[in-house]
């Protein structure tokens, strides 16, 4: 356990020091930079695609923090463009930490982008950590409730965290660091009164072995089952390895969006068994 946290702590110091290197630089991403950094996913971007009826909602991926489009998503996004989607993905919010508030404006654009290039009415979310909680900002207080469809958190930060790593980096270079604290005042705004207000159907996909966004628990959302699915990974496959950061590289985690997004007129189906690897 030691050893793990050590990894965890080395990764979360590196990425960090990545996205302020980036900052400083001015090379971080953003929608509109013609920079390299701005390479998306296998599957992603073509804005020639036009959704069909078996799949009428473009899907819309959010990164999670200190993440680039290419790598958060090297395994989802082709896999969501192989079943029929069209799949659009980008990078915001200097490495994913400006102001969340300021990260779920850049996505209500990029959402509009996203319905004028298509055509589509409404689009499905799905979002890893922050780009899985931080939707729902959007949803709540930016207009999205009848612009999304689906929304997918994998292993979202939806209540926050108790991870001490975000307080050194939320005063130093990374706000939405601090605003993804168990109990900040971001956390109590996000979730005060309706945690699943009304549009769109919420999935939520966690797993026992999280550590990052701690407790895992935090992830899960309250609401009504027949807009609400919540889905710890262990519970329909005991062994799963998974933990947080390659939690979207997860083939139960495909699995379980490919349902989400499949199921007309609600979240994944909580008696949905996949197909447990290892």
């Amino acid at each position: 356990m030691r050893h793990t946290r050590l990894r965890t702590t080395a990764r979360f110091l590196i990425a960090a020091a990545a996205a302020a290197a980036l900052s400083l630089t001015g090379l971080a991403a953003s929608p509109a930079s013609a920079s390299p950094l701005d390479i998306p996913p296998n599957g992603a971007n073509d804005w020639s695609c036009k959704p069909d009826s078996a799949h009428p909602e473009p899907v819309v991926l959010v990164n999670g923090t200190f993440k680039l489009m290419a790598e958060n998503w090297a395994a989802l996004s082709p896999k969501l463009k192989e079943a029929g989607y069209c799949v659009f993905a980008f990078n915001y919010g200097h490495m994913e930490t400006d102001p969340i508030p300021q990260a779920a404006a850049e996505l209500r654009d990029f959402v509009e982008a996203v319905r004028g290039a298509t055509g589509a009415a409404k689009v499905d979310i799905v979002g890893h950590s922050q780009g899985g909680m931080m939707p729902r900002y959007y949803v709540k207080f930016l207009g999205g409730a009848d612009k999304v469809n689906d929304l997918v958190g994998i292993v979202p930060s939806n209540h926050g965290t108790k991870n001490p790593l975000a307080i050194p980096a939320g005063y130093t270079f990374c706000p939405s660091c601090l605003d993804q604290r168990w109990d900040s005042d971001f956390m109590k705004k996000l979730n005060a009164g309706d945690e699943t207000p009304t549009g769109p159907d919420y999935t939520v996909i966690t797993t026992r072995h999280d550590e990052v966004v701690i407790p895992y628990t935090s992830a899960l959302l309250t609401g009504p089952s027949e807009h609400l699915t919540n889905v710890v990974l262990q519970d329909k496959c005991p062994l799963d390895p998974f933990m947080h950061d390659q939690a979207t590289k997860d083939p139960v985690v495909a699995q379980w969006v490919l349902n989400a997004l499949g199921r007309k007129g609600g979240p994944a189906d909580p008696d949905f068994q996949p197909h447990c690897f290892g």
